[in-house]
């Protein structure tokens, strides 16, 4: 499973529990090895080892370097997938919702070690995805909002049905297209809440390769603990 740690992926991995036709085995996160932190995110690696603890699903880090590139995370995942084949891993599971080229990379790069990609979200909707999160008990809060796209005062925010209606008009609520990133940490799946209380602001600017300029993001550090 490719675990971020926020809403999407928990959705999908709810999905594919209750459906009982596949086996999740590993949830698989991307971190920085320079920060320790989810890669985009922001999340501290210890939260992360808490959901999986509060899951009950074994993790596991993919720590990718400090000046990583298009390339080497492709071939840092291309490692990971081998290792996960070789342990009687045949499918890789995703959170995401309607970027075609986004879903065709990942299932190339997984046809590359024999592996397939499933979707358990795919094609139902930014809102559709968002209801079902919230009416079935889940709970996530914004923790990094693109700057460009939504403002700081997202930043702390918990998911629910009443905010739905607050995001900008070319906003996707379910922020598919970079505006936004969650922390989820209660809901069905969860044995128990996953403690945390809230850090400070951070905001940071990233290359931005297609504006071939630069990005800014402002983030909610999240603190493990009560």
């Amino acid at each position: 499973m490719g675990w971020s740690g926020g809403k999407d992926c928990t959705l999908a991995l709810h999905k594919v529990i209750h459906e009982k036709e596949l086996e999740v085995t590993c949830l698989l996160t991307n971190v920085s090895s320079e920060t320790n932190r989810v890669s985009m995110h922001g999340v501290r690696r210890e939260l992360i080892t808490l959901q999986e603890q509060a899951i009950g699903i074994r993790g596991r880090k993919v720590y990718l370097p400090k000046n990583n590139t298009y390339e080497l995370y492709n071939r840092y995942m291309e490692n990971e997938c081998k290792l996960m084949k070789l342990k009687g891993n045949e499918i890789g599971v995703f959170g995401d919702i309607f970027l075609q080229d986004l879903k065709k990379y990942r299932e190339d790069q997984l046809a590359k070690v024999e592996m397939k990609g499933c979707f358990p979200l795919w094609n139902l909707g930014s809102k559709e995805v968002y209801r079902q999160f919230v009416e079935l008990g889940y709970k996530a809060m914004i923790i990094c909002v693109h700057s460009e796209k939504l403002g700081k005062e997202f930043l702390g925010k918990v998911l629910d049905l009443n905010l739905l209606n607050d995001f900008p008009a070319g906003v996707d609520c379910c922020g598919e297209n970079g505006e936004f990133h969650t922390f989820c940490f209660s809901g069905p799946i969860y044995r128990n809440p996953v403690p945390f209380k809230n850090g400070e602001t951070v905001y940071k600017t990233y290359p931005n390769p297609i504006e071939k300029g630069e990005s800014g993001f402002y983030f909610l550090d999240l603190l493990p603990g009560l």
